[in-house]
């Protein structure tokens, strides 16, 4: 154009993507440690777990423990039996909800009656990537763990890969299922979330762990009346899958699929080796364990997870109607309810075996980067998940592992109690107009000259709204 100035150009694609590799090698040093580059690291993990996980196939070797038993099971109800109390396999009888019933009857037919046993672990293998997305996308949402910690996640654990591909347990299909179920929650699909929510407790009953977590959530974000219907879908799930097994016995099924009082064996208990067999295996121990549980959720609901201000009656009031202004759930409120909900059961298990570490490993990084305690450094959060690893892959368990294990869980727990807990939106907003003003008040009254006069009294505001001050020294 004559006489005009040349308009510059937009940068092309391949332009875009050089400056963006020069980004990351300037930043390779922080590609680490900075919850930016979630989606970096974790893309390489994932795609470096599949070989890994086609490796552990192809090269260690399949144990036999469940897998026979499932297809049994199923086999006597693809073959008419209804009644849950006849149904067995070589290892007790059938103790899962008929969620388990349905999907492992699939894989019965997929697996040539449950004989390929390699094209079923290839299968879990499937589950196990899926199961990745779905827990780094929650990483990612929440930007709350540095992505080195993500190697440990996946790549390190020697039990979670032998839990999903050498193992073929029930257990990484209900978590699968419940992690996808937290991502509807993230997303504000709540009614999806909750109905993907009651398909993972109807293939195992670990999952009502995020029971109170939820409900909790449902509560701060809809009160009672909006929650009801949700509650009535996960229990109309429940209902409708289990509506074969419950016209021809109700109380059989019942009583097997969702059995709380099953005991346990001591030979395969985790977390209790170190007390004598008869305490183990004791009522009163159990109802300490489980009073002990309800305690700490309470403890937690009323002064962890609600506002310090806020009455737990005002939760059942619809958002409009409460005296203070509702606001909306973050990320990492929403996830740490649901996380510390279920952490909490596992602390007060009456039994862990080892196919239940699935039912917390994704969620301990998240946990541990979530406590209180400033001195609690990287090293020793990588420590700590490092001594639970080694608890759960000592077989058999001892004293020490058992002992190990308690007190991870015991420094996690307070970790989580003296946390500061995560800001809502509506919080944040304010925070950062406090921060606004103090700015402003400060700079007035340093042009006016009474900086020296004034610093008392916006220095503290300014600080407190701009940094936040931890909750524990």
């Amino acid at each position: 154009m004559a006489g005009g100035v040349k308009k510059k150009s937009s940068p092309g694609p391949l332009s875009r993507v050089w400056a963006t590799l020069r980004k990351l090698w300037q930043e390779k040093h922080l590609i680490l440690f900075q919850a930016e580059y979630t989606i970096l690291v974790a893309s390489v993990l994932w795609f470096l777990e599949i070989g890994i996980n086609i490796w552990v196939i192809q090269k260690v070797a399949y144990t036999e423990i469940d897998w026979k038993a499932y297809m049994d099971e199923v086999e006597g109800v693809i073959n008419g039996t209804y009644d849950y109390t006849q149904l067995k396999g070589d290892t007790g009888p059938l103790v899962y909800p008929a969620g388990f019933v349905y999907i492992f009857t699939a894989l019965y037919y997929v697996t040539n009656h449950g004989v390929n046993i390699r094209l079923a672990q290839y299968l879990f293998a499937v589950f196990y990537l899926l199961t990745l997305l779905l827990v780094f996308r929650i990483y990612h949402r929440t930007k709350k763990v540095p992505p080195y910690v993500f190697f440990f996640v996946c790549c390190a654990s020697y039990r979670i890969h032998s839990i999903f591909v050498l193992r073929l347990f029930n257990d990484p299909v209900a978590m699968m299922m419940l992690f996808g179920a937290v991502n509807f929650f993230l997303d504000g699909r709540w009614t999806l979330g909750c109905g993907l929510y009651s398909l993972a407790v109807s293939v195992k009953m670990n999952v009502l762990l995020f029971a109170p977590g939820l409900l909790f959530l449902l509560l701060s974000e809809f009160g009672l009346m909006r929650t009801i219907p949700k509650l009535s879908l996960c229990a109309a799930i429940q209902l409708l899958l289990g509506l074969p097994f419950l016209m021809e016995n109700p109380i059989g099924y019942m009583t097997r699929a969702f059995d709380l009082g099953r005991q346990f064996m001591f030979t395969w208990t985790v977390n209790w080796r170190f007390l004598p067999e008869w305490l183990f295996l004791s009522r009163y121990f159990h109802l300490v364990l489980l009073a002990a549980h309800l305690l700490a959720l309470l403890l937690f609901a009323l002064r962890r997870w609600k506002r310090p201000e806020e009455s737990i009656m005002e939760l059942l009031k619809e958002p409009g109607k409460r005296v203070l202004l509702a606001q909306k759930l973050t990320s990492d409120q929403m996830v740490l309810v649901l996380f510390t909900s279920n952490f909490i059961g596992m602390c007060f298990s009456r039994s862990l075996h080892y196919q239940f570490y699935v039912w917390y490993f994704h969620t301990l990084p998240f946990l541990l980067w979530s406590g209180g305690f400033k001195k609690l450094a990287h090293l020793l959060r990588v420590l700590i998940l490092g001594l639970v690893e080694l608890s759960w892959n000592t077989y058999p368990s001892t004293i020490y592992s058992s002992a190990a294990l308690h007190l991870c869980h015991l420094i996690m727990l307070l970790s989580l109690w003296f946390a500061r807990p995560p800001a809502r939106q509506g919080e944040n907003a304010k925070s950062q107009f406090t921060c606004g003003v103090a700015s402003v008040l400060k700079f007035l009254t340093v042009s006016a000259g009474g900086a020296s006069a004034q610093s008392h009294r916006v220095g503290p505001l300014s600080a407190t709204a701009c940094l936040g001050a931890p909750s524990v020294p």
